[in-house]
């Protein structure tokens, strides 16, 4: 069991070997958010939308409790794009806790915390998209609270805390917030047939004892969420496991788009009701709100959506902890650039590693 991330400021010690960890489960909620618009497209977008628009469970009172002028400013040149927080949670209940079969609450103190946390930028015109991963133990400041692991944000005091946090981190200001659980991650791989993804080169993974051998496979849910949690036995261990989920991220979105080609309407129906039904989302992302992402975001290809993480300086440990230390001039440099729209340049400036289309 993982120790709770702590409270105090601390002070550093040497540095130390993260242990294993549940994997992150946010590239569904990405993709859960993103494409849950992005299908509703088509002749049927008015009664689609209100219709599978109604299945997707609202969470009250996701946003701090502040005034809109203690919340980070919009660059004037990009004010009508919009950021989707994306956050994948462990929970300690048996039970579903995201979407229509959640069966716990989504957020209960201490009982839950976030596996994993992505920022997706939408450009104004909604043809480019940037998704950035935010390391769950990344060690930065949390309002009221000191400094601690960002997955204590979510545990401590929800979605209005854990988006506090983030914003005071990036100054980016955050528009909407989606989360899913485990079950969900499962049930949406599965609703596809599975998902195709290339491994180059066989890994053992000891915290789970499999063995991956190099080559292609075809994982449904329960196999992918192995995939997707594996650290041990990579060879840059927590950042491999990263960068594995922004490409099962990108392979999952090929094959939703792919899937929608078809003219089968009761895959098609079964596909939505997945997507629509495995996430939980603010309850400022209306019906209407959908439609309008709808409208905006069908010329939206996933070859326009760029995937990279925070870019790591250290591992450390602090007060007795295992954590992550972000390179502060490139993550400054990185939020900078996905406010004004320039990660192309900030990529090219630091050479950072854009996810491709096989990762170990």
């Amino acid at each position: 069991m993982e120790t709770e991330p702590g409270r105090g400021s601390g002070t550093v010690a040497k540095k130390g070997k993260p242990r294993p960890r549940w994997g992150r489960r946010l590239l569904v909620a990405a993709v859960a958010l993103l494409l849950a618009v992005l299908t509703i497209g088509g002749g049927g977008l008015w009664w689609s939308t209100s219709h599978y628009g109604g299945q997707v469970t609202r969470i009250p009172g996701a946003f701090p409790d502040k005034p809109d002028s203690e919340r980070p400013p919009r660059p004037a040149e990009t004010a009508a794009s919009m950021n989707i927080l994306l956050a994948g949670v462990d929970s300690r209940s048996d039970l579903p806790t995201t979407g229509t079969e959640g069966r716990a609450p989504p957020w209960s103190p201490g009982a839950q915390r976030t596996d994993s946390l992505m920022m997706l930028h939408l450009s104004a015109d909604r043809r480019v998209g940037y998704l950035v991963a935010l390391p769950r133990d990344s060690w930065v400041p949390i309002p009221g609270r000191g400094s601690a692991k960002i997955n204590a944000a979510y545990s401590w005091g929800g979605p209005p805390l854990l988006i506090d946090t983030v914003e005071t981190l990036t100054q980016l200001r955050v528009d909407h917030f989606a989360v899913i659980d485990w079950d969900g991650f499962i049930a949406l791989t599965d609703s596809v047939g599975g998902v195709d993804i290339t491994i180059p080169a066989d890994s053992y993974d000891p915290a789970q004892r499999r063995t991956w051998k190099a080559g292609r496979y075809t994982m449904d849910g329960v196999q992918a969420l192995s995939y997707v949690r594996q650290r041990e036995g990579l060879p840059r261990g927590d950042l491999d496991r990263i960068a594995r989920q922004q490409n099962f991220l990108r392979a999952l979105m090929a094959k939703v788009v792919d899937s929608l080609t078809l003219t089968e309407p009761a895959r098609l129906n079964r596909l939505l009701d997945a997507i629509t039904s495995a996430i939980s989302v603010d309850d400022r992302l209306s019906n209407s709100g959908l439609r309008d992402l709808a409208f905006g975001l069908r010329q939206l290809s996933v070859s326009n959506v760029t995937l990279v993480s925070a870019p790591v300086a250290r591992f450390d440990r602090i007060d007795g902890q295992d954590v992550v230390i972000l390179d502060r001039e490139k993550t400054t440099a990185l939020w900078q650039a996905v406010g004004t729209e320039d990660l192309p340049e900030w990529v090219h400036r630091y050479g950072i590693e854009v996810v491709g289309s096989t990762v170990r």
